[in-house]
């Protein structure tokens, strides 16, 4: 007889199945996983034995095969652990197989028997509300599994009490959906005194889900309005929160099993690797921009970053996905950000002020700017000079205007693009204004006679490239929203046009 138990594997953020298959025979006593285990599945066998025997259960001293089908698909994690062990339940006649084919299982035991919490739970959900199952999973993720409607859902604390359950002599109640709180850490515009143009800049990245790059001296607020930017998104949409949640389970980093209810926000240290920025590593993980997906990757002084960890950047923020091709793993994950990234004017970081800048002026400041290539400073919507904050202006009262007002005129705005674009096939439906190309934005954001002449002419001065050129026309349509515009009119493209810059070293 061999005893069969459904679970999954991932690759990325797809599910694939895995038959989990478990054999007892006649000869020497031997306990062996195959399949193609990595080491944590392979250490399954002791967890397992370790968890049956805090139990009260011993293996029989027969020749033990657990076979993870497909077998030419590399299995990863130790989520392994509860299908194999329900697995040997069933081939010992103690659970019933039927019951237990009617689950998609996963969950890591502990030694004494507690079933432990593990990633990709929403998406075993998902997948196994596809394939009409019920999901077994990890008491501390129930909320988290929830969200795939129309599911039988078992959440153990225990390997007894799943027993139990199946025995008939204890009822696991089904978990509630479990939603993040809101993080809100009182960061506010109010905080931020003087610096009206960058608040403004700010304002139009959030309408539109524009990429912004500042640029000013040190102490000049730049990482403060980046911090901000979130208090001032609209919330995501339930579809959104979902997408994102996936994202955040895949990688192990869902909170409690509550989903996600606010954009991401992802600061990473300029020193962070390039697998750790795009995604990579042995096992294909996500990457800082696949987590910041529909939120905010903030990246603070922008040149310390290493060069090719920033050009792996460019590809994802024209498509929306980063492809990980590795030799054991070929894996594609979402990555539409809103790319927010700083920095200093120079090494020094005093460009531009004779009181305090290097003797190395401006040469220092072409070869520091220098490090930002051509192309990925083209994929900046918006190049905003953030000056040093005057001392006056330290002193006066807080700002009127508060994160409050700035974020329902940027509701209100992204509500017009999303009927705009409720029409567009859901598929390729853009989310806002950044996502718009090719005839959808000739149609949206068509400029009238005497913008086009101006667009025209600062598009030689500016020497602006195609994308360039695109991107003041989104910027443009962005302003007009907030103006609650249906046309595009000088003032947007001017104001569109005063946020483009030459590329690094060419205007110094």
């Amino acid at each position: 007889m061999v005893a069969r138990v459904n679970t999954v594997a991932f690759a990325g953020v797809e599910v694939v199945k895995v038959d989990v298959q478990v054999q007892m025979a006649s000869g020497l006593p031997a306990f062996s996983v195959v399949g193609l285990p990595d080491k944590a599945v392979a250490e399954s066998r002791d967890r397992v034995r370790a968890a049956l025997t805090a139990l009260g259960l011993s293996l029989p001293p027969k020749r033990i095969v657990v076979n993870l089908a497909p077998a030419d698909l590399t299995k990863e994690g130790s989520h392994f652990d509860l299908p194999i062990a329900l697995g040997l339940l069933v081939a010992m006649n103690i659970l019933p197989s039927d019951e237990v084919l009617d689950y998609s299982v996963l969950g890591e035991l502990a030694l004494d028997g507690r079933v432990m919490p593990v990633s990709g739970v929403l998406a075993a959900a998902l997948n196994a509300s596809e394939r009409d199952l019920g999901l077994i999973c990890p008491q501390e993720q129930g909320g988290e599994a929830a969200w795939a409607n129309g599911i039988e859902i078992l959440a153990p604390v225990t390997l007894l009490s799943l027993i139990n359950h199946f025995k008939g002599s204890q009822v696991l109640s089904p978990p509630e959906p479990a939603l993040n709180t809101d993080n809100d850490e009182g960061l506010d515009l109010k905080d931020i005194k003087g610096q009206d143009t960058a608040k403004r800049a700010l304002e139009i990245t959030a309408a539109g889900g524009h990429n912004m790059l500042m640029v000013g001296p040190p102490g000049a607020g730049k990482s403060m309005l980046a911090q901000r930017l979130p208090g001032i998104l609209p919330p995501l949409e339930p579809a959104e929160a979902l997408e994102v949640s996936l994202i955040h389970s895949v990688a192990g980093t869902l909170e409690g099993g509550r989903l996600l209810r606010q954009r991401p926000f992802r600061d990473p240290h300029h020193s962070a690797s390039l697998p750790a920025l795009a995604g990579g590593g042995l096992k294909a993980k996500p990457g800082e921009i696949s987590l910041a997906h529909l939120g905010v990757l903030f990246l603070d002084e922008l040149p310390e970053f290493g060069r090719a960890t920033l050009e792996a950047l460019r590809q994802p923020l024209e498509t929306g996905r980063v492809a990980i091709a590795r030799a054991n793993a070929h894996v594609t994950y979402p990555a539409r950000v809103q790319l927010i990234a700083a920095m200093n004017p120079c090494r020094c970081g005093y460009f531009g002020d004779p009181a305090a800048a290097c003797g190395r002026v401006p040469r220092c400041a072409v070869d520091y700017q220098a490090k930002i290539s051509g192309p990925l400073y083209d994929r900046m919507d918006i190049h905003l000079d953030v000056p040093a904050v005057k001392i006056q202006d330290l002193s006066l009262p807080p700002p009127s205007e508060g994160s409050a007002a700035v974020a329902a005129r940027v509701t209100a705005a992204r509500r017009i693009q999303r009927e705009r674009y409720s029409s567009q096939p859901e598929a390729k439906r853009p989310r806002s204004n950044a996502e718009v190309d090719g005839r959808l934005l000739e149609e949206v954001a068509a400029p009238d006679a005497e913008s086009r002449n101006l667009l025209l002419q600062a598009a030689e001065r500016l020497r602006l490239t195609g994308r360039g050129y695109h991107r003041v026309l989104r910027v443009a349509r962005t302003l007009a929203d907030l103006d609650g515009s249906a046309e595009l009119r000088r003032p947007h493209v001017a104001e569109a046009l005063s946020y483009r810059r030459l590329p690094p070293g060419r205007e110094i």
